[in-house]
């Protein structure tokens, strides 16, 4: 079966092409979810229109991130942490705690944004990036210090 895809779809195909899936999984997963349509002249127009608009929407967002990124690019941040004998933290520094810490500092950036390996463990100086969109982001330096 020929269908035009509505969303971008891992495996499958971006937004805007289309593709020959089984009639299954067009039947049963993709048209019922409307991340694809069948292939006509006149679902071709309409997802052309769509794809425009996201191309128009995306560039918007892509452009407002390019800015949020200049404007975090000389931000540091310190958080103060309990920590015992060789500098282990009680506790982990985790992507909330650096979202409070930048959220304190009038920057409001969700949680699943900050990538974190895995959580901050020691007292010391970090590098974490901060992804603002698929294609900007920004790395901060975080400073762990021990809370007094």
């Amino acid at each position: 079966m020929q269908i035009i895809l509505r969303e971008d779809i891992d495996k499958l195909g971006n937004r805007g092409d289309m593709v020959k899936v089984k009639d299954g999984y067009a039947r049963n997963f993709l048209l019922p979810r409307r991340l694809a349509v069948t292939a006509n002249e006149s679902n071709k127009k309409i997802v052309e229109q769509e794809r425009q608009a996201h191309l128009r929407k995306e560039a918007t967002l892509k452009g407002q991130a390019e800015d949020l990124g200049k404007l975090m690019a000389n931000l540091s941040i310190v958080i103060k942490q309990k920590a015992g004998e060789n500098d282990h933290l009680f506790g982990s520094v985790t992507a909330q705690d650096i979202a409070n810490a930048l959220e304190a500092q009038k920057y409001t950036i969700d949680r699943k944004k900050i990538v974190l390996d895995e959580p901050i463990k020691q007292l010391g100086d970090y590098k974490v990036t901060v992804k603002l969109h698929k294609d900007v982001s920004v790395e901060i330096p975080v400073s762990v210090t021990k809370d007094e």
